[in-house]
């Protein structure tokens, strides 16, 4: 089984640390995942830009329609993730619970799975 560990953090947050605090934040996730990688757990993971330089696609009536971030109406962003292997969800949440992220923002677990799955 594969787990997702997405990393939604309030927009805006990361303007406001100081550089010190931002590579201490960022080494500490790079210890989180390299401990993962370790134990065989890991499968991908990634940082993601802030939202101001994301662009959303939606197809209406076969026209494409870009929407340029930051998105006004959301008041988190998604900011990384980590793609586990683990074969129970109470791992992944265990796993989530190390992660130090969660001192700072919200970490939504999801299990990997088809579309057609209901």
């Amino acid at each position: 089984m594969a787990f997702a560990l997405l990393i939604h953090e309030d927009r805006g947050r990361r303007r406001q640390r100081s550089p010190a605090e931002a590579q201490n934040e960022y080494q500490a996730m790079l210890r989180y995942g390299a401990s993962l990688a370790d134990r065989g757990l890991l499968r991908a993971a990634e940082a993601l830009k802030p939202d101001a330089e994301a662009t959303t696609l939606r197809l209406r009536d076969g026209q494409p329609q870009l929407l340029d971030g930051p998105f006004a109406e959301t008041k988190e962003m998604l900011g990384g993730f980590f793609l586990l292997a683990v074969d129970r969800r109470a791992d992944a949440i265990a796993l989530a619970a190390e992660c130090p992220a969660a001192a700072w923002a919200s970490i939504e677990i999801r299990e990997v799975g088809t579309c057609i799955d209901a």
